[in-house]
């Protein structure tokens, strides 16, 4: 009774949550299409109001933990769901994500990602895309702030594992910036797939950064254990039970 009373809860908070979007989207609009702050003001607000109804619907509270990054920094953050998202998103100043492709065709979304500048990568080129991608970084520097990356490339539930991609050394190297990692639990809380949503302290972690000038392995290597060793510690606290790893191919 109790699973079937909170998955009702989740299938509203989902249905409003989506009715909501387009609604903040044309709201905005006037003010977005002609200014990245009107964009990011969108985006923020929109998350706000989800913060707030995940809390008062399905009674998932979001936390962000860890100095909040400033200035120029790369940030390479683990991805399971469209919460961590919109939590990293709303904590930073001036924030934009590189994605793949198809999401500039999703609606509202795709949209207000081209408004913030977002970089758009083909998944299915590796070489290609690698190279696309950091020419794009390279040529919207002027408009500085924060470019967060995922390293892993896509959303990874909890318990699955899933190798990082060079492109966030390559970046680095690139970029010559600091890079701030990210753990997160929130795949505990909102899956990255259905509807069901569980109870709990959804939590985005932004740890100690890595300076420019590591050597290329060795800042894999780093990245990856403290992530990963970090985002099982959080979602331990939010009550997931590892049973062994699965591996994603």
């Amino acid at each position: 009774m109790r699973f079937a009373f909170q998955w009702l809860r989740s299938a509203f908070f989902v249905f409003q949550m989506y009715l909501m979007m387009p609604i903040f989207g044309l709201v905005f609009a006037p003010w977005a299409i002609f200014s990245k702050r009107g964009a990011r003001a969108c985006c923020k607000s929109y998350s706000r109001y989800v913060f707030l109804t995940a809390r008062l619907l399905v009674g998932i509270r979001c936390e962000v933990r860890g100095p909040i990054p400033e200035g120029e920094v790369l940030i390479a953050a683990k991805h399971q769901s469209f919460l961590d998202i919109m939590m990293i998103f709303t904590a930073l100043p001036t924030a934009k994500f590189i994605m793949k492709k198809e999401i500039l065709r999703t609606p509202v979304v795709g949209q207000y990602a081209r408004l913030l500048d977002c970089v758009a990568v083909d998944r299915g080129k590796r070489g290609a895309a690698i190279q696309k991608m950091v020419e794009e970084v390279e040529a919207g520097r002027q408009d500085a702030g924060q470019l967060i990356i995922y390293s892993q490339g896509t959303r990874v539930a909890p318990g699955v594992r899933k190798e990082y991609k060079v492109g966030t050394a390559v970046l680095y190297e690139q970029l010559n910036q600091p890079c701030v990692p990210v753990a997160t639990n929130v795949g505990v809380l909102w899956p990255r797939t259905g509807i069901m949503r569980k109870p709990g302290v959804a939590v985005v972690e932004f740890m100690e950064p890595f300076a420019p000038g590591l050597d290329r392995d060795q800042f894999m290597t780093a990245l990856e254990q403290q992530v990963e060793a970090r985002s099982s510690q959080l979602m331990q606290e939010a009550g997931f039970v590892f049973d062994g790893v699965s591996e994603d191919n």
